[in-house]
């Protein structure tokens, strides 16, 4: 299970990162905090469906794309 949460909090970072946005936007963008976005990408904590959606609507990708 840690496996897949490291990947996909990878899978984010780079995809905001080739996007060009900060932690702090996409956490805007996603009506998330800035710290679970961060804690997400660290794989410090597990992520909900719902807000894997929020993230991949707001990296304006499909949800499987990040994982």
């Amino acid at each position: 299970m840690d496996d897949i949460n490291k990947e996909v909090g990878l899978n984010i970072r780079k995809l905001r990162e080739q996007k060009g946005i900060s932690q702090e936007k996409l956490a805007e963008l996603a009506g998330l905090h800035r710290t679970y976005i961060g804690q997400i990408e660290r794989n410090e904590k597990n992520i909900g469906l719902k807000n894997l959606g929020k993230i991949a609507k707001a990296l304006k990708v499909n949800a499987r794309d990040l994982l």
